[in-house]
């Protein structure tokens, strides 16, 4: 049995893009719940959406299209996979495959979360293509390379 290594530059294919640096912290957050901030970074198939959750926040129970993993990066919350609820915790990781409901709450304490999502999330798809289309500050030398 052949193996191709991990680390390869053997067989590559075209890029489709340039590769770019993000800073999450510029990206302008879009809220469709109070107290809920959603910041998305687009690649060419995939997103990943940073979510702020401020404590005592809910993420209503919904549905989508996109398959969405969820990953914990500080804080806590409890989150619902079709009536399924836990608490998770920085580290942990749900996956949510198409139309599965789900949903999400905090308690007392702060959440940050990523979101990836594939295809890309089609309500974040607007917002985050204008992130990428914002303009450098030319007095800014790493604002160029820093686009969303």
């Amino acid at each position: 049995m052949t193996t191709r290594p991990h680390f390869s530059l053997e067989g590559a294919g075209e890029p489709t893009a340039a590769g770019r640096f993000v800073d999450v912290d510029a990206i302008q957050p879009v809220a469709f719940v109070e107290g809920l901030d959603f910041r998305p970074v687009l690649g060419e198939q995939t997103m990943v959406n940073f979510v702020s959750f401020q404590p005592n926040t809910e993420a209503p129970r919904h549905v989508h299209v996109e398959e969405q993993i969820v990953i914990v990066l500080e804080g806590e919350f409890e989150f619902d996979i079709d009536g399924e609820v836990r608490m998770l915790r920085k580290g942990d990781v749900a996956v949510v495959p198409p139309w599965v409901p789900h949903g999400a709450r905090t308690r007392e304490v702060p959440c940050l979360e990523v979101d990836v999502f594939n295809p890309p999330r089609a309500t974040l798809l607007e917002h985050a293509r204008a992130q990428r289309e914002v303009p450098a500050d030319p007095g800014d030398a790493d604002s160029a390379a820093n686009p969303v």
